[in-house]
């Protein structure tokens, strides 16, 4: 059958290492995640019913540090994997149909500890999967994982060669498209009122959105934050964000 709609971009070769009870665990649970080698303290990895078919080496937690950036907390538990499967944004929007479940689209956000964080706030307001680019933002790595806390595996990541076009895709889709700016007018909650289907647009933190991102939104908004403070990390940002779309009327 033939895939519709804004090609993703070409995936990684390399295979990242996730750390941490949560990551590893989600991995494991994921039938779309292929686990290819576990390494584990006897403590963390008795009781787990692991699949024969993935080896396994028991190691002592200071060699389990060798096997992560230094100081990651590994919780006992390395697993190497292969990346996703890529994910097609004309199918996520198609499974979306029907539902006012909002994405999260992201331009240039980089630091995989945001990403990771966001993935989370995805999982905790439902939302229907995130957007980046494919050049800048972060690969699958250890620390997305962790900072994902597992989500990872549960929130579709779409990755796109062209921004703009996938922005043009997702409002075909029905979708208003909602860029989130210091400088814009209205806050959130003026700007939302009863659409339908939200896409909430953040940039990265300091440069925020490009001028041709925020020309493929249909409306701008700000988050009415105290002047103490000139912005929130754009994790929080997507926190505040996708609580206001869950939570209107």
């Amino acid at each position: 059958m033939a895939r519709k709609g804004h090609r993703p971009s070409k995936s990684s070769p390399s295979r990242p290492r996730f750390y941490g009870r949560h990551a590893v665990l989600a991995a494991l649970a994921n039938p779309e995640r292929k686990v290819r080698k576990i390494w584990g303290t006897h403590e963390a990895l008795s009781g787990l019913d692991l699949s024969p078919e993935i080896p396994v080496t028991f190691a002592e937690a200071a060699d389990l540090g060798r096997l992560v950036p230094s100081d990651a907390p590994h919780q006992g538990m390395v697993a190497e994997v292969d990346p996703l499967e890529e994910i097609w944004l004309g199918d996520l929007l198609e499974q979306g149909k029907g539902d006012n479940r909002p994405l999260i689209v992201l331009d240039q956000v980089t630091d995989p500890h945001n990403v990771g964080a966001i993935l989370r706030s995805a999982a905790a307001f439902d939302a229907l999967g995130i957007i980046t680019q494919d050049r800048h933002a972060p690969p699958e790595s250890g620390a997305l994982a962790r900072s994902a806390s597992g989500t990872l595996e549960t929130v579709p990541w779409v990755r796109v060669v062209n921004l703009a076009r996938a922005l043009d895709e997702i409002g075909e889709a029905g979708f208003w498209r909602i860029g989130l700016t210091g400088h814009a007018d209205g806050t959130l909650a003026e700007v939302i009122g009863e659409q339908g289907r939200i896409a909430l647009v953040l940039g990265a933190e300091g440069e925020g959105m490009r001028q041709n991102t925020e020309a493929h939104c249909d409306q701008l908004a700000k988050l009415p934050i105290s002047s103490k403070v000139e912005s929130l990390n754009v994790s929080n940002a997507a926190a505040v964000a996708l609580y206001a779309v869950t939570a209107r009327g």
